[in-house]
């Protein structure tokens, strides 16, 4: 049996595959840690003046948010711009594109927009005290950048008295549509 001898290459390149492997996840800055709302904080939104908060949710509950702001913090006003979520996403994308950035909150309805926001760059973290104390860790971006406020559920509804029981076993697309149409 021969030895095999290992030269300083060798050595050298195992420890370099090794430091990659170790090292190989991103180096990312600490998420913030959580922020109470300070008087000096309040005071600049104040000399801001205005809060332009884009949502997808619905108006009138919006506009109950934005009076309840309102009567927090006296001196900031808020202008809710509510439309669908995509319509959102997409102005959103012309407005940074544009270098307009108008935005300063937004609510929207699907949690790929925040991932997309996030590897663009749009993101401020920030991570209120509030949410750090009410919310699950699990519900709230690890670097501070969003927040899950809410889970849509949507369940799949059918006409039992349409749909035959050994019919509804097989898959959704297969047993409600044939031949591109509906089965009723």
């Amino acid at each position: 049996m021969t030895k095999h001898r290992f030269s300083r290459r060798d050595v050298l390149n195992s420890a370099t595959a090794l430091a990659a492997t170790v090292f190989a996840s991103p180096l990312r800055a600490a998420a913030p840690e959580a922020s109470a709302i300070t008087p000096a904080l309040v005071e600049a939104a104040k000399k801001e003046g205005k809060l332009a908060f884009y949502t997808a949710m619905d108006l009138a509950f919006a506009e109950r948010l934005a009076k309840t702001f309102e009567e927090k913090f006296p001196g900031v006003a808020v202008r809710v711009e509510r439309s669908g979520a995509e319509r959102i996403f997409t102005r959103i994308a012309q407005e940074y594109g544009g270098n307009i950035n108008v935005v300063d909150v937004v609510n929207t309805a699907d949690q790929a927009h925040c991932i997309v926001w996030k590897r663009n760059g749009w993101l401020t973290p920030y991570l209120p005290g509030e949410v750090a104390q009410h919310f699950d860790p699990q519900y709230y971006d690890p670097d501070a950048l969003h927040v899950t406020t809410r889970i849509l559920i949507s369940p799949i509804a059918y006409n039992t008295s349409l749909v035959r029981r050994r019919t509804r076993r097989r898959a959704l697309p297969t047993c409600l549509i044939r031949n591109g149409r509906a089965r009723w």
